[in-house]
C-alpha cells in the first residue's frame, strides 16, 4: 500500500510538491491542483506525479448534494462533476465525497438520512454525477460516514447495487463507521468484514483513529493514529490483501509534528507484522 498525507511546504510547483513528498517518504498524495486548471497545467503536475512513482490518490468533491435548499444541492452537483473531471484528467484514483446530508450541516446527522427518499435520492445524484463525467481511468466514491449512508458494508453495497455504474467504487474510512461501543469493543472485525466484502471496489482509504470516552451517554471521539483503539494490525493486513497501490491517507490533524507522529505509528505497526508500505 502507499502512505499520504497534507503537506506543510512551498508546494506551489510541480518540483516542490514532489520534493515535499519525497522528504515525508509518502508514495499517495492529495490532488495537488484545482479544477480552475488548465488541461496543460494537470498535464505537469499528473507527469511529475507519474516519473516520481507518486499516486494522486483523492480529489475531494466535499459539498452536500442533498441539502434541503435547492440552491446549494444544485452548486454541489455541479461542483461534485467539475472534482470527478479534474480527477479523469489528473489520473486520480478516485473522486471522493459524502453522500450528504439531509440537515443544514452539510455533513451532520439529520433524521431523515435513513430514510428510503434519501437512499434513492443518493442513488440519482451519483449516477447524474457519473453520466455527465463518464470516466474511464477515474471512479466516484462515497466516504463512510457515522451518521448517513453509506455508514456500514451492507449499506454500502446496497448503494454499489442500486447505482449500478462501473464508475462507481467504495471509500473506506473506518473510524467514521465506529459508530457505536458495539463497533468501538470490535473494530479488527469490523475492518475485516468491509474489506472482505468490498475489497474489490476500494480505491482508497482514510486513517485516523478512535476513542471511546467513559462519561454518559455514548461519547466516541477521533484522534491520531496510535492513541486510539482501531486494531492497526489488522487494517494494514486486510489492505495488503489489496491492490499494492492501494493509497491509505492521513488527514484531520492539526500540525506537521501530528502528521509525523502518524506517519510513524503506521509505519512502525507495519514493519512489526512484516507489512510493506511504500
Amino acid at each position: 500500500m502507499r502512505l499520504g498525507a497534507p503537506l506543510f511546504d512551498d508546494c506551489s510547483t510541480p518540483e516542490l510538491w514532489i520534493a515535499a513528498l519525497k522528504r515525508k517518504g509518502y508514495s499517495a498524495a492529495y490532488c495537488p491542483v484545482g479544477a480552475d486548471a488548465a488541461d496543460d497545467v494537470v498535464k505537469d503536475w499528473a507527469e511529475a506525479a507519474r516519473e516520481a512513482d507518486i499516486v494522486i490518490a483523492e480529489v475531494g468533491a466535499w459539498s452536500n448534494p442533498l441539502s434541503p435548499d435547492q440552491e446549494t444541492a444544485r452548486a454541489a452537483l455541479e461542483y461534485c462533476k467539475r472534482q470527478l473531471d479534474l480527477a479523469e484528467r489528473i489520473g486520480a484514483t478516485c473522486c471522493v465525497n459524502i453522500a450528504g446530508s439531509r440537515g443544514d450541516v452539510w455533513d451532520g446527522p439529520h433524521s431523515a438520512n435513513y430514510t428510503q427518499e434519501t437512499f434513492d435520492l443518493i442513488v440519482a445524484t451519483v449516477r447524474e454525477i457519473i453520466d455527465a463525467v463518464q470516466p474511464r481511468r477515474t471512479y466516484y466514491t462515497l466516504e463512510t460516514m457515522p451518521w448517513m449512508y453509506p455508514d456500514s458494508a451492507d449499506s454500502y453495497l446496497s448503494l454499489i447495487r442500486a447505482i449500478d455504474r462501473p464508475a462507481f467504487a467504495a471509500h473506506f474510512d473506518p473510524v467514521n463507521i465506529v459508530n457505536s461501543p458495539a463497533r468501538w469493543a470490535d473494530t479488527g472485525g469490523l475492518i475485516k468484514d468491509f474489506i472482505e466484502r468490498l475489497g474489490p471496489w476500494i480505491r482508497s482509504c482514510h486513517a485516523k483513529d478512535v476513542t471511546l470516552a467513559t462519561r454518559l451517554t455514548v461519547h466516541i471521539d477521533e484522534v491520531r493514529p496510535g492513541l486510539g483503539a482501531l486494531d492497526y494490525s489488522t487494517y494494514l493486513r486486510c489492505l495488503d490483501s489489496l491492490d499494492g497501490d492501494i493509497p491509505l491517507m492521513l488527514e484531520h490533524l492539526a500540525t506537521e509534528q501530528d502528521y509525523d507522529e502518524a506517519a510513524a505509528y503506521i509505519r512502525t505497526t507495519a514493519a512489526e507484522i512484516g507489512v510493506a508500505i511504500r
